[in-house]
């Protein structure tokens, strides 16, 4: 059986797929995201529309599959079979597409073709993850689970004695080699951190040999996989920038340290990247959203009896950039207050996310 043959067997139409508020609706669409996203799954979902004869699904990383084959025959195997929809997972952009009615594509980064569209696909909000949890009915304990665990949809399917070793590999699968893991690595350990480029580099330089410019380009690279994101000081481009995880639940999986505070911005972050470009960071201000004049801030546990000389260093940069709303993100305090006329709202995560 060749490996095209092989592909056009395949019968996607029993796989269970739970609703997520991304989904295919082109018919020639690149669909981009960092690992385990659920990229996959989306595509699934897309593949329920056809008869199995109607579709060749090809993931260019099964080693069953032979490249080279595919790429001499698949052309004519498309027209000799009358194929209306091709996905090609993981695909390089290394060889021609055939024409066909529907053309799938999944890819690390975000690429340009004439004539596609391009969906991201984050991993699990919070409110997708309880739409997929079917463990935890209590909306705290189904929080907890999410902070410490993550938000990877194969995390609710995996024992909780074997998450963080599942999170480890993904993390050695997503590397191309030692130093590629100790760069993300590095990375994951500062999350919520103010640190520039070149502070990283010199630390890790210290335990590992590494160039400079091999320790930039793999910055680069998991910037654009949307797995690392810096976020730059509002106004101030050159300066430090914060980093942030697509998953909160690495940090755990590295270091038996613990921050909940950084862990929590992470996921606060991750909430708000879903729904703003234009993300910014201020001095005692997490999260500035400039076009809407909001301001977000990470205290896992708020007190606001202990937190005045705090509230008043806030309220000079909530007067300095004119923004009209400040939220306080907890673990699980809430409460509502007034400083100097300025309304402030104290919320659980749980509650936030899903307001």
């Amino acid at each position: 059986m060749t490996s095209l043959e092989f592909c056009h067997e395949l019968d996607f139409s029993k796989i269970n797929f739970t609703e997520r508020k991304v989904r295919i609706t082109h018919p020639k669409t690149i669909i981009y995201g960092p690992p385990k996203s659920g990229k996959s799954y989306l595509i699934f979902d897309y593949l329920s529309n056809f008869d199995a004869s109607e579709y060749l699904y090809i993931d260019l990383n099964d080693f069953r599959n032979d490249k080279q084959e595919i790429i001499a025959n698949l052309e004519e195997y498309t027209f000799r079979n009358k194929i209306k929809l091709i996905v090609l997972e993981n695909y390089e952009f290394d060889f021609k597409i055939p024409y066909c009615d529907s053309v799938v594509i999944s890819s690390k980064e975000k690429k340009t073709l004439l004539g596609f569209k391009n969906v991201y696909v984050t991993a699990l909000d919070f409110e997708e993850y309880l739409l997929h949890e079917n463990k935890n009915h209590n909306i705290t304990q189904s929080f907890n689970h999410f902070f410490k665990y993550g938000n990877l949809p194969e995390s609710l399917k995996i024992s909780e004695l074997h998450l963080l070793n599942k999170l480890q590999e993904i993390l050695i699968n997503t590397t191309k080699d030692s130093t590629s893991l100790e760069i993300l690595k590095i990375l994951i350990l500062n999350i919520d951190e103010k640190k520039s480029l070149n502070q990283l580099y010199t630390s890790l330089k210290n335990k590992i040999k590494i160039s400079k410019d091999r320790f930039y380009e793999e910055c680069q690279k998991y910037e654009n996989e949307k797995i690392i994101f810096f976020i730059p000081k509002y106004n101030q481009e050159r300066s430090s920038k914060k980093i942030y995880s697509y998953n909160q639940a690495f940090f755990s999986a590295i270091t038996h340290d613990k921050k909940l505070k950084n862990e929590l911005t992470n996921i606060i972050f991750l909430e708000l990247n879903n729904k703003y470009e234009d993300i910014f960071f201020l001095d005692y201000i997490d999260f500035f959203i400039p076009s809407k004049k909001l301001a977000f801030v990470s205290i896992p546990f708020f007190n606001s009896l202990f937190m005045q000389n705090q509230l008043k260093k806030m309220k000079k940069t909530l007067m300095e950039f004119d923004i009209e709303e400040l939220t306080i993100i907890t673990i699980s305090n809430s409460e509502e207050m007034i400083l100097e006329n300025l309304k402030i709202s104290v919320l659980p995560y749980y509650e936030w996310a899903l307001s």
